[in-house]
């Protein structure tokens, strides 16, 4: 039983990675790379401060991937890849915009030499 199963599960991989494997699988295995780099980058970051914190890099390698992610489902024609990666996109510049706004706030405020304003 073992064997079998060891032989279906061997056989399913060789289909999936090895047979099946052409450009666009390349691709979509580098966007989910990409993607994944997002939570290694939080990490890095949360271990150097000693708290949880969330670096703009997140928000790109979020983008970068998300939209890799979401070519290779358009082309592959997956639903769930395209629903989840078409808002999750959205999410990720609205980040980076409110990022930007903040930034511009504070900067702001330093020039006027003043607290910034919440």
């Amino acid at each position: 039983m073992l064997i079998r199963l060891s032989q279906d599960i061997g056989g399913y991989m060789y289909d999936v990675f090895v047979a099946k494997f052409d450009f666009w699988l390349a691709l979509g295995i580098f966007g989910q790379l990409l993607f994944g780099m997002r939570f290694v980058v939080q990490w890095l970051a949360s271990e150097r401060q000693g708290r949880s914190v969330v670096p703009v890099a997140f928000w790109f390698f979020s983008i970068g991937g998300g939209l890799i992610t979401l070519v290779y489902g358009l082309l592959k024609r997956e639903p769930v890849i395209i629903l989840g990666q078409s808002l999750s996109i959205f999410i990720y510049i609205r980040n980076l915009m409110l990022i930007g706004k903040e930034k511009r706030r504070l900067a702001a405020a330093a020039r006027e030499g003043g607290r910034p304003a919440r």
